[in-house]
């Protein structure tokens, strides 16, 4: 039938058939009765999808501020911690420059007493020296003046005037000893 409608002339066709009995029509009548039935439930199925989808979305979107937020409260904890642990080390630091200082100090004051013990003990072992130098000296000295005197009393004293002398030096020895 399409054929014999390409085939006619534009009068025949306008005279043969009204247009709500050419199939065509029908055709296109049914197609919009079906799509307009269908509409309904897939409308309602694609907008159910379009929802649940925007719902989805919206959810990630929530989700995603909620970790946002929560990343943002761990990093502000973690910059207080961060500026808590440098201003403990830098207590730590300044404490341990003062604990340096200290020991510093009494290290040289530590050095300082040892310096002066040191000295007391030279100048004690010097004092010592001293005396046991004098004491050598005096008792040459002491040596020498009995040697001379010795040989001053052989050559200008008689004999038992010698002898008396020399039991007179014995008996006072031992008060001359214990003097010095």
């Amino acid at each position: 039938m399409i054929s014999a409608a390409i085939a006619a002339t534009p009068e025949q066709v306008t005279d043969h058939v009204a247009f709500y009995q050419a199939p065509e029509f029908w055709v296109l009548v049914s197609f919009l009765l079906v799509v307009g039935f269908a509409w309904r439930p897939v409308g309602r199925a694609i907008a159910n999808a379009l929802d649940n989808r925007a719902e989805g979305i919206r959810a990630r979107i929530e989700e995603a501020v909620h970790l946002r937020e929560e990343a943002q409260e761990m990093l502000a904890t973690y910059q207080r911690k961060q500026r808590d642990a440098m201003k403990e080390a830098e207590e730590i630091v300044a404490h341990a420059k003062a604990e340096a200082e200290r020991i510093a100090a009494q290290a040289a004051k530590d050095l300082d007493a040892a310096m002066l013990r040191r000295e007391r003990q030279a100048m004690e072992r010097i004092a010592q020296a001293e005396a046991a130098a004098a004491k050598e000296v005096r008792d040459r000295a002491i040596d020498i003046a009995m040697v001379a005197t010795r040989q001053i009393i052989a050559q200008n004293l008689p004999a038992d005037r010698a002898a008396l002398l020399v039991d007179e030096a014995i008996k006072d020895l031992p008060s001359k000893l214990s003097v010095h």
